[in-house]
């Protein structure tokens, strides 16, 4: 492919990943289907979060919270208004009398998380560390209450179930190629600079004329919107939704992917995501084989403790591949040099 345009470059590889997917909707069973539909969503997942947590040094738990809000609109605006009437009773009029399509309500479910990321990021990004990720974290628990008490709008502790089975291959990795395209520009373009500014010295990048709350909230939105569309995708594929379908063991599965990874690495955050999902459907015949269940989790939790030790930054820090900067280069705006 030397010597190629990148439009070219980029056409190729859609081409590549369109006939694959094709091959492999062709050729495999519904099982090995969900669990590539799964590795796709957690790539999302982990690349999104990936924008908070490793562009500009926030520790986010959030992202559960997040894709349950989604992940209920998305739902709710995909099913028909008779079963509407029946299961929810509570329902606005222009929700309980209207059907939409699937990719409208995934964008619907994305905007609304964002919404509810800005509402209350500004009051919420003003702490951090460990104050911020316990906050976030009680996030989760805020809107699983929510979720449980308000029965007239999601069907309280039963949830929803019987959804129909929308998501597929070529849903899930539409929105995987747009999570990692946007990533990547966002990295490399002055406001991707401006985050990785405040997440090393946030004083310095105030004194710069960055505004700091403003990019927080930014960022935290970007990757709510990414979470709200990822519990779209999720839900339509187990064709079920309850308050406790995004816990807590999800958000820190999830911050494992961006801490091995490394911290604004997204080729890391992507590659790891594949590698932790893999390995833990591989991993569950085992366990229930030997009767030592979640050894997936302890597997995970000594990885996380051993990199810490011997490599903190993660397996990339927050470079790329050496291939990938070169390629970013290429695809971005060029300078002329300089004459001497």
């Amino acid at each position: 492919m030397i010597g190629l345009s990148p439009l070219i470059k980029t056409a190729l590889a859609i081409m590549l990943c369109a006939g694959l997917i094709y091959a492999a909707t062709r050729t495999l069973d519904l099982y090995t289907l969900s669990i590539i539909g799964f590795v796709g969503i957690n790539v999302m997942l982990a690349v999104s979060l990936n924008i908070t947590n490793g562009f500009i040094g926030l520790f986010s738990l959030g992202h559960p919270a997040f894709m349950t809000l989604g992940g209920y609109l998305t739902a709710i605006l995909v099913m028909a208004p008779a079963r509407k009437a029946v299961m929810l009773s509570s329902l606005p009029d222009a929700l309980a009398a209207t059907q939409w399509g699937f990719f409208p309500a995934l964008l619907a479910g994305g905007l609304f998380a964002a919404a509810a990321a800005v509402v209350i990021g500004y009051p919420v990004l003003r702490l951090r560390g460990h104050y911020l990720a316990v906050a976030t974290l009680g996030l989760i628990f805020i809107v699983q209450s929510l979720a449980v008490n308000l029965s007239g709008l999601t069907r309280g502790a039963l949830g929803l179930s019987g959804l129909p089975a929308l998501t597929s291959l070529w849903w899930v990795y539409l929105f995987v190629g747009l999570a990692l395209f946007v990533s990547w520009r966002l990295k490399h373009s002055s406001l991707g600079r401006a985050m990785l500014a405040i997440r090393e010295n946030e004083l310095a990048a105030a004194c710069l004329g960055i505004r700091v709350a403003r990019i927080r909230v930014l960022a935290f939105a970007l990757g709510a919107f990414f979470a709200g569309i990822g519990g779209g995708l999720w839900i339509h594929l187990v064709t079920l939704i309850s308050p406790h379908s995004f816990t807590f063991l999800m958000a820190f599965q999830l911050v494992v992917m961006v801490v091995l990874g490394g911290t604004g690495s997204i080729t890391g955050a992507a590659l790891i995501a594949v590698a932790l999902t893999v390995s833990t459907e591989l991993l569950r015949p085992v366990e229930e084989a030997v009767g030592l269940f979640g050894a997936s989790q302890m597997i995970i939790a000594v990885l996380v403790l051993l990199v810490l030790i011997f490599r903190p930054t993660g397996l990339f820090g927050t470079a790329e591949p050496d291939f990938l900067p070169k390629l970013a280069r290429v695809t971005g705006p060029t300078r002329p040099k300089p004459k001497l």
